[in-house]
């Protein structure tokens, strides 16, 4: 199968041909359809996180089964599915508590040291990064990192339930609870954050204050339920998010991973409000704020992983919430592209013009 290979950090993505096993255990072979392509993948590209290449990434997944493993329960082959980096072995204290994005054995989804790998090529092992490997014309995914959905969602907007909405709109409702009435401010409008601004509009925030450097992008996220925007080139963003809320606002959402805009989350909040930190860092990453401060002003910072979510749960809510109407993922799709334009779309998303671009040609 064609799949979009990373052999060297930073090397870029090599369109090669690859071998894929049989599915086994609780593996399940999907035909891919669409994979987004998140800016996190690009993050595991270039610096090492503890996956070594050569690997295949991609985790925004969604597809068709194509074949089942002798021990899969859920699924079934012609199941529409959407796959997540989030992996959870079902047992530990953390899942049977619900909370399965902190599994305590997420390994419990991968195949058995000594087993065969489920990607190759000539007889080497390649790694199915996050258990998912989407960018490639299959991806063997353990059962416990999919979830069926309705067959009415299209490919692509299906796709990004399975990272950029999860975690964005997941971030309001589930780790940061945020509730009717109160302001939030998102820093950095891409396929993640606008999510949050979504997800801020499900619930009723009273004021969404979406933050950026490019004004297409501001624009956007009025299409999602923003209420104001402000280009962070354009003079002080802290005083000017004051200035609209009268002191600072309840929730602040940094989805770029950046010391300085993780520093002004905290900065732009008002008495008691929290800043939840979303973009990842580079490896080592630190930011410094004014302890004391911290304290006097009964602020709270919340570090947030995958939106807190729950993939059997969220993702298939999220998807009614779509067909509904309620829910703009549609607009999230700034292009559909074939696998061998990874490298160029991957290039325009460093330049923060595009919200998701995703890979439907393969």
């Amino acid at each position: 199968m064609r799949a979009a290979v990373v052999n060297a950090f930073g090397g870029g993505f090599d369109i090669e041909d690859i071998d894929i096993a049989e599915p086994i255990g609780r593996e399940v072979l999907v035909d891919v359809k669409a994979s987004g392509l998140c800016h996190s993948d690009l993050h595991f590209a270039v610096n090492d996180f503890g996956m070594a290449p050569p690997m295949v990434l991609g985790h925004e997944v969604s597809g068709i089964v194509a074949a089942v493993g002798p021990e899969v329960t859920e699924f079934t082959v012609g199941d529409h599915v959407v796959g997540s980096l989030v992996q959870f072995c079902g047992a530990c204290l953390e899942c049977l508590s619900g909370r399965t994005v902190s599994c305590l054995r997420p390994e419990a989804t991968l195949r058995a040291d000594g087993a065969a790998p489920r990607l190759s090529r000539r007889g080497e092992p390649i790694l199915a990064a996050m258990g998912t490997a989407g960018f490639a014309e299959q991806a063997l995914i353990h059962e416990n990192q999919l979830v069926r959905i309705d067959p009415a969602v299209p490919f692509p907007e299906a796709s990004v339930l399975g990272c950029g909405t999860i975690t964005g709109a997941g971030a309001v409702l589930n780790a940061a609870g945020v509730r009717a009435g109160e302001t939030v401010a998102v820093i950095g409008l891409g396929g993640v954050g606008l999510n949050v601004v979504s997800g801020a509009r499900l619930v009723g925030a009273a004021r969404i204050i979406g933050i950026d450097l490019n004004d297409e992008k501001l624009e956007l996220a009025r299409a999602f339920g923003a209420t104001d925007g402000i280009n962070a080139g354009e003079g002080d963003v802290v005083a000017r998010v004051r200035e609209l809320t009268g002191g600072g606002v309840d929730h602040a959402f940094e989805v770029i991973g950046r010391k300085e805009t993780a520093e002004q989350a905290i900065a732009m909040l008002r008495v008691g409000g929290t800043a939840s930190l979303i973009g990842i860092h580079g490896a080592g990453g630190k930011i410094e704020f004014d302890a004391n401060g911290l304290l006097r002003e009964q602020k709270k910072v919340n570090g947030v992983y995958m939106g807190s979510s729950n993939i059997k749960r969220d993702i298939p809510f999220y998807a009614s919430l779509f067909l509904q109407g309620r829910l703009n993922l549609s607009d999230l799709i700034a292009s559909e592209i074939a696998i061998d334009e990874i490298n160029e779309a991957y290039d325009a998303l460093g330049s923060g013009k595009t919200a998701r671009t995703v890979i439907t040609r393969f």
